[in-house]
C-alpha cells in the first residue's frame, strides 16, 4: 500500500480534536496508512536563524503519522502569506479584485516559499509516495517537485472557489499559475462551477483540449480534473451535539430564549462571508415583518480573523456599526435584536447552540464550501428541525438544494426567505430536512478523502510540466 503524503500551509497535531473537515479526513487516512504531514509549523524564525540560513525541518512522530514542519522568516512570512496567498489570491478568488494587492515582491516570495518547501520535502519521498497537496498557498508545488525529478502520483484540491475567466486573468501571474496546475495529476475542486471555470479559463487563455468531462490537454500533459465537495464527519458532530457540553447549551440557550426565536451565525470575520448583507438583510425583516420584533433574535459570531489587515479591520468597525445601530433603533428593555460576538465559541458547545436555533443565516458572498451550513444540519432534532438559509453562491449550495437558497446582495429577497423560514411548518421542515441529512451522509468527510484518493491512485504520471 503507498504510503500519503499530505502537504499544506499549516499541519494539525493528529492527537487532539479538529475542527475542520481537512484535518478530519486527513488524520484518518494517515493513520490508516501510515504516512508524512508536511507544511510551515506557524513559527516565525528568529533574525539571528534566518541571518544563519537556518532552515531546518523539525520532525515529529505520532502513531503512524510523521509531522514534519519548518519555520519561515519574516520576509517570506510576509510576502507568501499576507502578501500572495492572503492579499493576492484569496481576494481574487472569492472575486474580490478591488482588495488584491498586486505586488512583484509578493509573487518572488510565493515561488520562493514553494521552491523552499519542494527542497525540503524532496528528501522525504519514496518512489511510491502518494501525494497530496492542499489549497492556494501551494499551487506551483507540483512543478517545482516535478524539476527536480519528482514522478510521483501528485493531486491538488483547491478549498476555495476558482474564479470565471476574467477574473482570473486579472492576477499578473495567471498564465504561470494555471499552467504550474498540470503539473499535478488529479485537481480537484469543491463544485461543478469551479470545475467549469477552470476549463472555460485554460481553453481559452491555453487552447487546452477537451478530452472528455473530466480531462484537459494542455502542456504535453493530461490532467483529470473533478468535483469532491468536501464534507464533515456527521456522526462525531452528532455525538457532539449529545454530548455534555452539546446538552448544556442547548438548554442554556432554550431556558434563555424562552420567549424569542433565535438565529444563527457562525462565520470568521472574513470580507467573504456577507457578514454586512446578512444584518441588513435581517434589519429589512424586522422593518417589512414586524411581528419579529421583540420576538426574533440573531445572534451572530464572527471569530477573529486576520487583524492586521485593513480590510478585515474596516470590516469590523462596519460590524460593530451595524449592530449597535439596529440595536438602538429597534432594541426594548428586555430584548436585542442582534447579539454580536466577535470572539471564538468552543466546537463543543456550537452544536447545541445550532440545536436551539430555528434559523441558520449561512449567507456568503462567495465560499468554496461552507461547512457550518453541513455542521447546522447535523446538529438538528429530526423530530423538529430548523430551517437552513443558505447563499447561492457558496459551493455548498449545489449539494443542498432543500435550503432556502437566496441572493445575499437582495436584502429584501433574503428577509423574505428568513420569514418563510420562521413560518415554515413543522412537516416541510422535517421533510427538508431529511433529504439535507441524507446528502451530507452519503457525501461526509470520509467520502470526499476516499473518492479523491482512489481518483489519484488511478491516474498515470505523464512527461512532466516545467515551473
Amino acid at each position: 500500500m503507498s504510503r500519503l503524503v499530505v502537504v499544506s500551509n499549516r499541519t494539525a497535531d493528529p492527537r487532539k480534536s479538529a475542527a475542520g473537515g481537512l484535518a478530519v479526513a486527513v488524520k484518518e487516512s494517515l493513520q490508516q496508512t501510515g504516512g508524512l504531514w508536511f507544511g510551515w509549523s506557524g513559527k516565525i524564525r528568529s533574525e539571528t536563524d534566518a541571518a544563519e540560513g537556518s532552515q531546518d525541518l523539525r520532525r515529529q512522530t505520532v502513531g503512524r503519522v510523521t509531522l514534519a514542519t519548518l519555520d519561515l522568516d519574516q520576509h517570506d512570512h510576509d510576502t507568501y502569506y499576507l502578501g500572495y496567498a492572503n492579499g493576492v489570491l484569496w481576494p481574487v478568488f472569492h472575486y474580490r479584485l478591488d482588495l488584491a494587492k498586486f505586488d512583484v515582491q509578493f509573487a518572488a516570495g510565493y515561488r520562493r516559499v514553494n521552491q523552499l518547501f519542494a527542497r525540503k520535502l524532496m528528501p522525504l519521498l519514496k518512489p511510491d509516495d502518494l501525494i497530496w497537496v492542499h489549497d492556494y498557498h501551494l499551487i506551483p508545488l507540483a512543478a517545482e517537485l516535478r524539476a527536480m525529478g519528482c514522478t510521483n502520483r501528485i493531486g491538488f484540491f483547491l478549498h476555495i472557489p476558482m474564479p470565471p475567466p476574467p477574473i482570473m486573468a486579472a492576477i499578473p501571474e495567471h498564465e504561470w499559475l494555471m499552467r504550474s496546475l498540470f503539473a499535478y495529476d488529479l485537481v480537484g475542486f469543491q463544485c461543478e462551477l469551479d470545475v467549469t471555470h477552470f476549463a472555460a479559463y485554460v481553453e481559452s487563455e491555453a487552447q487546452a483540449e477537451r478530452l472528455d468531462r473530466n480531462h484537459l490537454r494542455a502542456f504535453n500533459r493530461t490532467l483529470h480534473v473533478a468535483a469532491y465537495p468536501i464534507g464533515i464527519d456527521v456522526d462525531e458532530f452528532v455525538n457532539l451535539a449529545n454530548g455534555k457540553e452539546g446538552r448544556e447549551t442547548f438548554e442554556a440557550m432554550r431556558e434563555e430564549y424562552s420567549r424569542r426565536r433565535l438565529l444563527i451565525g457562525v462565520d470568521r470575520l472574513d470580507y467573504s462571508k456577507g457578514l454586512p448583507q446578512r444584518v441588513h438583510a435581517f434589519r429589512e425583516l424586522l422593518a417589512q415583518y414586524p411581528e419579529n420584533r421583540n420576538s426574533a433574535t440573531l445572534i451572530q459570531i464572527a471569530s477573529p480573523s486576520r487583524e492586521d489587515v485593513d480590510a478585515y479591520d474596516n470590516l469590523r468597525r462596519q460590524m460593530d456599526s451595524l449592530c449597535g445601530a439596529i440595536n438602538g433603533d429597534y432594541g426594548e428593555l428586555d430584548w436585542m435584536p442582534v447579539r454580536y460576538i466577535h470572539r471564538n465559541v468552543a466546537r463543543k458547545r456550537l452544536p447545541g447552540l445550532y440545536r436551539a436555533s430555528r434559523v441558520a443565516l449561512v449567507t456568503p458572498l462567495r465560499d468554496g464550501m461552507n461547512l457550518v451550513a453541513k455542521e447546522y444540519i447535523a446538529a438538528q432534532d429530526p423530530a423538529d428541525p430548523g430551517m437552513l438559509v443558505l447563499s447561492r453562491f457558496a459551493g455548498a449550495a449545489e449539494q443542498l438544494k432543500e435550503a432556502l437558497l437566496v441572493n445575499p446582495y437582495d436584502a429584501q429577497g433574503t428577509a423574505q426567505a428568513i420569514e418563510r423560514a420562521l413560518t415554515m411548518s413543522q412537516e416541510e421542515r422535517v421533510n427538508r430536512h431529511a433529504a439535507l441529512l441524507d446528502r451530507i451522509r452519503k457525501q461526509d468527510v470520509h467520502w470526499w478523502c476516499n473518492a479523491f484518493l482512489d481518483a489519484l491512485k488511478g491516474t498515470e504520471t505523464t512527461a512532466v510540466a516545467s515551473p
